[in-house]
């Protein structure tokens, strides 16, 4: 069965069966079936047993050894009781109990339009009147998609449940929806507390979506602290959003060193951890001393860790888009006005030098569309504010330059991703940030406070 395979894609295993121990060299990439119908074959037997570990574990038929925690030197058992007589019989039987549905791009791109039915859902009926009956029966719709969403039930449940907090949030809108804009924040936070809540129960009841079900609970707690810490302390709602968009920006060169968690056991050899000096300075021999990690392991921690990094790109994404259009819509005042372009300005920079470190492709789109959006919405704000129309001819004119440079400066040399450009880039994210989170004292209203006072 080694067949063409690597030498370190090779697993040596000893198969206790009814006729005896057979040792097999197989590919770790075999199924259980695999190796049983070469058991099988080789010990004449007239049905394909059944695989079990040495505590007693079913091997899975349609799992890989390696996925399955299988290693080298590994003791495995074959029991005739109960097994297919014909090994196409035990692959049928595999294939019978495989989904139907898979989770893949399509269920995402549907849960990611779902979210945004909910949001303009959310949008539309705040504004309606408290006894109006359109929206009455959006809060009523709403509310159910959220409490039968959380049950983990179907094939889909791991990307369905990410959305359904969106609509425990709309819910949440649209039922503390008043129009003062003073307390657009808190509505905000109770929206985000919803979320919170719901995605806490869908964890609960299952673990489908576990990572991006945490990314919802961390985000909906943190703007409801947030704002009911600003509404309790009497903060204006530009302190809020201020803040909101430079940890917005912060995060996104924080999430990925939290990202990653990998067990403890994968990490130290517990064998050699002694309490004596002697025994530490002891070197095993043999098989005992040896701490094998299974490639499964491997590559489940690597998974967790690209949802979890997705997941909170989408969270910076929706934050820093949102406080950004906010602050610039609620500065008034000429020094704030001016620290609040600023702050959106280097904030949306710092996103977009953050998305070079990553090598998550989905990650580093969402980053560049976060960065992107708080351009897009200063550019919008900057051509409303200038009114002449030379002004704006000459504004796009060089935002159209500035739009065709990139591809030409990447297709001429592709200078950018050299190391040079890589230390120039560093430079420049860390200086866009540290003055992202200065300019927050005068995008925030507290440099005009203090002016006022002592003036």
């Amino acid at each position: 069965m080694s067949g063409t395979t690597r030498a370190d894609d090779v697993l040596s295993v000893s198969l206790h069966g009814p006729l005896g121990v057979l040792d097999l060299q197989v590919p770790a990439a075999a199924s259980s079936v695999d190796v049983a119908t070469e058991y099988s074959r080789q010990a004449n037997l007239p049905t394909v047993p059944v695989l079990y570990t040495r505590l007693g574990r079913p091997l899975p038929a349609g799992l890989s050894l390696a996925d399955a925690g299988i290693v080298t030197g590994a003791v495995l058992v074959a029991s005739v009781a109960g097994a297919a007589a014909d090994p196409r019989q035990a692959r049928r039987g595999s294939a019978r109990r495989r989904p139907g549905l898979v989770p893949g791009a399509l269920s995402a791109s549907w849960c990611v339009g779902a979210v945004a039915v909910a949001v303009l859902a959310g949008l539309l009926a705040a504004p309606l009147p408290e006894s109006s009956g359109p929206r009455e029966a959006t809060i009523a719709v709403l509310v159910a998609v959220a409490a039968v969403g959380v049950l983990p039930l179907g094939p889909l449940a791991r990307h369905r449940v990410m959305a359904v907090p969106a609509y425990a949030a709309a819910a949440a809108y649209v039922v503390t929806w008043d129009p003062a804009p003073e307390r657009l924040p808190t509505i905000l936070g109770v929206a985000g507390l919803a979320a919170a809540v719901t995605a806490a129960v869908a964890r609960a009841l299952g673990q489908a979506g576990e990572e991006g079900l945490r990314v919802w609970m961390v985000s909906g707690v943190s703007v409801f602290v947030l704002t009911t810490t600003a509404a309790l302390t009497g903060v204006s709602a530009q302190v809020v959003y201020a803040v909101a968009l430079v940890v917005a920006m912060l995060a996104a060169r924080f999430v990925p060193i939290m990202a990653v968690d990998v067990p403890d056991q994968y990490l130290l050899d517990l064998e050699r951890l002694a309490v004596t000096a002697w025994s530490a300075r002891d070197r095993p021999t043999g098989r005992r001393g040896r701490i094998l990690v299974p490639r499964g392991a491997v590559a489940e921690v690597a998974e967790r860790g690209s949802r979890v990094v997705t997941a909170a790109c989408v969270a910076v994404l929706v934050v820093s888009v949102t406080s950004a259009a906010l602050l610039l819509r609620e500065a008034s005042v000429w020094i704030d006005v001016l620290g609040a372009r600023l702050e959106v300005g280097l904030a949306g920079a710092a996103l977009l030098l953050a998305a070079r470190s990553y090598r998550h492709a989905a990650a580093r789109a969402l980053l560049r569309v976060a960065g992107l959006g708080c351009w897009l919405v200063l550019t919008v704000v900057l051509l409303a504010a200038s009114g002449s129309a030379w002004v704006s001819l000459v504004a796009w004119s060089a935002i159209g330059l500035g739009v065709l440079l990139v591809p030409v400066a990447v297709a001429l040399g592709r200078g950018w991703r050299s190391a040079w450009w890589s230390r120039r880039a560093e430079v420049a994210e860390s200086l866009c940030g540290a003055l992202a989170v200065g300019i927050v004292v005068v995008a925030a209203g507290f440099f005009r406070l203090l002016w006022e006072l002592t003036g």
